[in-house]
């Protein structure tokens, strides 16, 4: 394993979004999310408190137009970070799975850190599910979020619903479930790449 901090910046700007991500896998340390999305700050959030690391997002887009382009820029950027501060890989757990519950859901998450992007999800909502919080925060965004999030990191990712009503329930579960995955096979383990072929 390398003795490099497993720390990461990355940023990214377009005429929709402008987005700032720090992560420090090693953490746990701050966690400050500000998006301009009440509801979708208080999920990712949940990343940084349950992935067990320190995460900073801070994001800026036209959401008079649409909340998807800045919740999809998020994902890509955290991706991004994430990519960059496991570095070679050296010694981390590599796979995960959970079922995780929240009253009367529960998410089944199974987790590669593969540098193959590959994303299952099952999570069926209704068009005309309501939003939640102000703005309101589309719950099938939370599909375009971990899709983002799956290919910019390069995971293979799937989460699928085992039960559940209650809207806000459901996708906080499936933050909770991802980030649990993620601080499983995150943890350093040895000084191995787990993989025969050398690399991941």
């Amino acid at each position: 394993m390398s003795d490099a901090p497993r720390t990461a910046t990355r940023e990214r700007a377009t005429k929709e979004t402008k987005v700032a991500v720090s992560i420090d896998l090693d953490g746990p340390g701050e966690i400050e999310v500000s998006t301009g999305i009440a509801f979708f700050d208080h999920m990712v959030e949940q990343l940084g408190r349950h992935g067990g690391f320190g995460l900073s997002v801070k994001a800026r887009g036209d959401l008079e137009v649409d909340l998807h382009h800045t919740v999809e820029d998020v994902g890509i950027v955290i991706g991004e970070a994430l990519r960059d501060a496991m570095g070679d890989k050296a010694g981390i757990g590599r796979y995960s799975s959970r079922l995780v519950p929240l009253d009367e859901a529960a998410i089944e998450v199974a987790l590669d850190i593969s540098g193959r992007p590959f994303f299952v999800y099952e999570v069926p909502f209704a068009p005309d599910t309501p939003g939640l919080g102000q703005p309101p925060y589309d719950p099938q965004l939370t599909e375009e979020f971990f899709r983002a999030l799956a290919t910019a990191a390069g995971l293979t990712l799937h989460i699928r619903m085992r039960s559940g009503r209650n809207t806000h329930h459901i996708v906080e579960a499936t933050f909770k479930a991802v980030a649990r995955c993620l601080r499983d096979a995150l943890r350093v383990e040895g000084t191995q790449i787990p993989s025969t072929k050398g690399q991941l």
